[in-house]
Formats: C-alpha cells, sequence, structure tokens
C-alpha cells in the first residue's frame, strides 16, 4: 500500500494545453521525496495508467520517515542499490599528469556522483555525458593557466585523460565513460584546429565579446535566443581559417573536414572560457549549454513497429489490438534511459510520424492513453519518470542512495503530431503558433492551477536491473 496519494494527473482539454506551454516556458519547480518502492520482476504497461480528471492542484506531499528505504539484512553484503564508498579513494594514477587534481576535486566529485556505476547507462544521455564532457572542459582551461597554450599535447593528453577516468571511478563512477561518451584523449589536444596557443588565440578573436557572451549563461533565454553559442561559435570560425559560403541566408560548411576542425576549434574556445571563469561558473555555463543541444533531439532508438502498424492502421474507434501492440511497443522503450519533458515531446513526435508514414492517421495516442512520461524510464504503476528539461545532477544520501528529480508535467498527454515534418516542430515559445497566455483571473475561474511539484525518486538499482534485462 502506498503513503502517497496524487490528487489529480491532469489531462482535461484546458489544463492539458495550458500545461504544454507551461512544460515548455518553464522548468522551475518544487521538490518532494517520493521513494520508489518496486515490485521485483514488474514490468509496467501503459495500459495500466488510469484516467484523469479534468482539473487538479497539486498540494504539497509529505512523506513519512518510514517510507526510506532501509538495508534488512544486517552483516550481508549491501546490493549495488545501497552504494558504499571508500572513505579514502586511492586511484590509480599515471604520475605523468603535470595536474594537482585536488584543485578541481569539486567538479571531479560531480562528475563521478552523476556518472555513477549504477545509474550511468539510463542517465547517460541527460545528466552524466554533459557533465563528464563539462569536466573535460574545466581541466582543459585549468591545464592552460600554467602553460601559454590552452591545448595538451598528445601524449600528456593520453596521460591525463587515463588519470581523469582513474579518479572518477576510485569515486563510484562507470569506467567506461570514454566509449559510452564518444570522448577521446585527442579532445583535450584542439585535435585539426590551428590556432592553439593563448597569444595568437587572443589577437584573433574578439574575447571581450566572448567572454561578455558566455560569463553567465541565461538558463531561460539561451536555448532559443542564444547568445553564448553564437559567440563560441564566432570565435571558433575566427581561429579555424575556414571560410563560409552564404546559402539561403545560413552559413554553411562544404566540407566534412571542415566540420572536425570548427568543433576542435570549439573546443578551443571552451578551454579559454574555462581558463576565465571560476570552475563552477564555467561547469555551470557549459551544462547549461549541452542542454540546448540535449534537448533538441531525441535520444531513443525506435525499431520499426511493424506490429503496431498493422493492428493501428485505418483505426476509427478504439481497438484493443492496436492499444495491446501499442502499449507492448512502448514498453520496450521504456527500458532505454531517462530523457526530459522536452525530449519526450520530440519522441512522441518523432514516433507519431513513424506511425502516420506508414498509414497510422488517427491519434492512437488519445486512444490508447499515451503520457509524455510513457517514453522514459518507469517504475511500477504510474511512477514513470521525465527529467527536467535543466541541468541536473545525482544526489547522493547516506540513507537512500542516489536520487533524481523528476518533473510532474509527465503526466500530459503524448501530443499526436498534426503537420507533415518532425523539422517543424518547435519548442521556443516565440517561434510556436499557440493561443495567448491565460490571465490570471483566467486561471483562477478555470480551477486549474499551474503550482508545479517534483518526485524525488530513489534511484534503486533492482528497479532499473528489473526494467533493462
Amino acid at each position: 500500500m502506498t503513503c502517497v496519494k496524487i490528487v489529480s494527473l491532469l489531462k482535461g482539454s484546458f489544463c492539458h494545453l495550458l500545461l504544454v506551454i507551461a512544460l515548455w516556458l518553464c522548468s522551475y519547480q518544487n521538490v518532494v521525496a517520493l521513494p520508489l518502492l518496486p515490485k521485483p520482476g514488474q514490468i509496467p504497461s501503459t495500459s495500466e495508467l488510469p484516467s484523469s480528471p479534468d482539473s487538479a492542484t497539486f498540494q504539497p506531499i509529505e512523506i513519512s520517515p518510514t517510507m526510506i528505504p532501509h538495508y534488512p539484512f544486517h552483516g550481508e553484503p549491501l546490493p549495488p542499490m545501497y552504494p558504499s564508498f571508500p572513505k579514502t579513494y586511492d586511484p590509480v594514477l599515471t604520475g605523468r599528469c603535470p595536474v594537482n587534481f585536488s584543485v578541481i576535486s569539486s567538479i571531479t566529485a560531480k562528475t563521478a556522483s552523476d556518472c555513477t556505476q549504477s545509474l550511468s547507462t539510463v542517465v547517460g544521455n541527460v545528466i552524466c555525458c554533459p557533465q563528464f564532457n563539462s569536466l573535460l572542459h574545466v581541466f582543459q582551461g585549468f591545464y592552460s593557466n600554467h602553460s601559454d597554450t590552452l591545448v595538451l599535447q598528445n601524449a600528456v593528453a593520453d596521460d591525463c585523460f587515463k588519470d581523469i577516468i582513474s579518479i572518477l571511478a576510485s569515486r563510484g563512477a562507470n569506467s567506461s565513460l570514454s566509449s559510452m561518451c564518444s570522448v577521446k584523449s585527442s579532445n583535450l589536444t584542439g585535435g585539426s584546429c590551428p590556432v592553439k596557443d593563448i597569444s595568437t588565440f587572443e589577437k584573433a578573436v574578439n574575447t571581450s565579446k566572448l567572454l561578455e557572451s558566455c560569463s553567465t549563461v541565461d538558463p531561460l533565454k539561451e536555448c532559443c535566443r542564444p547568445f553564448c553559442q553564437p559567440a563560441i561559435s564566432e570565435a571558433a570560425l575566427q581561429i579555424s581559417g575556414i571560410k563560409m559560403t552564404l546559402s539561403d541566408n545560413k552559413n554553411i560548411v562544404e566540407v566534412p573536414s571542415e566540420i572536425d576542425t570548427l568543433n576542435d576549434c570549439k573546443g578551443v574556445v571552451y578551454s579559454w572560457i574555462a581558463r576565465k571563469l571560476r570552475f563552477e561558473d564555467a561547469n555551470t555555463a557549459f551544462r547549461l549549454l549541452s542542454s540546448c543541444k540535449v534537448n533538441k533531439a531525441c535520444p531513443l532508438d525506435f525499431k520499426q513497429p511493424s506490429e503496431v502498424i498493422n493492428a493501428c492502421r485505418n483505426l476509427a474507434a478504439p481497438s484493443p489490438s492496436c492499444c495491446s501492440s501499442l502499449n507492448a511497443y512502448i514498453t520496450g522503450i521504456q527500458k532505454q534511459m531517462l530523457i526530459t519533458n522536452r525530449q519526450a515531446i520530440i519522441c512522441a513526435a518523432v514516433f507519431g510520424y513513424m506511425l502516420q508514414k506508414a498509414g497510422v492517421m488517427t491519434n492512437v495516442y488519445e486512444l490508447c492513453d499515451v503520457d509524455l512520461k510513457d517514453f522514459s524510464l518507469q517504475a511500477y504503476g504510474q511512477e514513470g519518470c521525465l527529467l527536467r528539461s535543466l541541468p541536473a545532477d545525482l544526489v547522493y544520501d547516506n540513507s537512500t542512495g542516489f536520487s533524481f528529480t523528476c518533473d510532474l508535467n509527465d503526466n500530459i498527454a503524448a501530443p499526436w503530431p498534426s503537420s507533415s515534418s518532425v523539422t517543424s516542430l518547435s519548442l521556443c515559445a516565440p517561434e510556436m503558433s499557440l493561443p495567448a497566455l491565460p490571465t490570471s483571473q483566467t486561471l483562477g475561474s478555470s480551477g486549474c492551477h499551474l503550482d508545479g511539484v517534483h518526485f524525488l525518486l530513489s534511484a534503486i538499482l533492482i528497479f532499473v536491473s528489473t526494467l533493462l534485462y
């Protein structure tokens, strides 16, 4: 019997539209604790999700201390869901990386926590890999403080990269971060970028403009009305030596090798920014920039939904076989990873376009009660989780293990695509054709409130393992 009762799941037509708008416009919510107590071996089905009343108000949820899970078998080894870290860390270092890693220990500790062995595979796209990349940028800038260059030589980069991986692994992080996040030691070398020394960089780039643009990254504006990202791209272009051609009012790079050079030069630009900012400020800025990129695409792998197409094509009324097939397919999708609320909207559109292209024209999301949360990792029942679009970290607690913040906006019904192309989808308010936001008086009379609430879900490895395998 659960000790938590959710007042409502918000699916009224007016509240639905209003919450979709709110989901696009804001990500800051209140946080409360809701430990997951999974039923071993139980895999959720979207058909089990209850229907929702037309409107509701979220109220704070109080959790009894008795709900906090404790390992009951004293004297036996702790399972991975109750992680126990050594009091001292003894990473195996090469001894050839000329850096005092203790100076950036706050960033390495955050990265180790975000990339913990038990959860890195399901939070890699949203939490772990963005933080790991940020650590490398910060490290590269920190290294340049003691040299006249913004990059590392190949041999030193290889040694330092090995030391970074070893330090993270000694603190409980996944030792396979390099392959999981597609990062190599060469990312610290500047690659094919022709400008790598500080003097040449500062002569070629308007550094005052770059620093002004990226010293403080606005978390609410940057992704839709970017300020720092264009400054980084401009600086990278200036030091790349690449001539851009103008076509259809867009700058286009003609040769793939030039794209690689530009990306390498962006790494050099990141290094210069990290050199100028405090480590924590640089890390925050880089994480915000990565969130803009992460939330532009659906990271899920959609296999050809042949059974869904056959069961749902030419559908005019609710069909048990269609919904059963759809639920079975989405249950497989749920096992892949945790995604953000914005990613879920894109994933719903991508999958919807796949179905439409194959002849499924009926809104099967509505007929089969598919929510946004159904595209992300699930617990039993209705405890699906979508992460916030803004950067978030895993949090470790001695009693409850690792936790992460979920967004209750995931209870919105998945939007069925109405346009002919996924490229037309935009999550930025100025570009969207949506009605004006209701006034406070309208909100009051409708009985629909936007008081957000988040669940702090205890990340229990048994639950994750059950879903993954």
